[in-house]
């Protein structure tokens, strides 16, 4: 057995989770509702306050999905009652972001600024001109919009200029030495 599937999910409280016969997992919570198809071959049963995952048979494609779609339920959970955030630092002469209304418009080095729109979903904060906070309940659409953003301006390892996320560590390289 999966000793990630087979641990129990616990269910705070104010969150409900639904599952309907299509195996559709429904969470709502304080911060909004979220849902995903799981795999028929995945039973998802709801007791009390624990949500537990089994799998019909050891086939090994059910084992690699055992304890994905534990994984994806418990994410689901934390989604609703705390969110999801993800940090990034701008680092470099004159490169920074400001918020002005819903759009995000970094100065990175271009000739224009790199403008991104806010969606329903996602928050973008940025307390200083060099951070960046995104944060949603969707765990995957932060992670791609927050890599969307580095995306624009990935750090290069000579100065260590552009966008990074705050726990990435950037590998220096030495640059050219004049010979004289």
């Amino acid at each position: 057995m999966s000793r990630i599937g087979r641990t129990p999910i616990p269910v705070p409280a104010g969150v409900e989770i639904d599952v309907s016969d299509m195996n559709v997992v429904t969470v709502k919570g304080p911060k909004g509702t979220l849902w995903r198809l799981i795999n028929p071959e995945i039973g998802v049963s709801v007791d009390g306050a624990i949500i537990n995952v089994s799998r019909k048979s050891d086939a090994p494609r059910l084992r690699s999905l055992h304890g994905l779609s534990r994984t994806l339920v418990s994410n689901m959970v934390t989604g609703v009652t705390e969110g999801f955030k993800k940090e990034l630092d701008i680092s470099g002469v004159g490169f920074r972001a400001v918020k002005e209304g819903k759009k995000l418009v970094m100065n990175l080095g271009f000739s224009h600024q790199v403008i991104v729109e806010e969606t329903d979903s996602i928050a973008i904060d940025v307390p200083a001109p060099n951070k960046v906070i995104i944060s949603g309940i969707d765990k995957q659409e932060v992670g791609q919009f927050a890599a969307d953003i580095r995306k624009k301006r990935p750090p290069e390892p000579y100065k260590g200029k552009g966008i990074k996320y705050s726990y990435e560590v950037v590998r220096r390289k030495e640059g050219k030495t004049g010979a004289k």
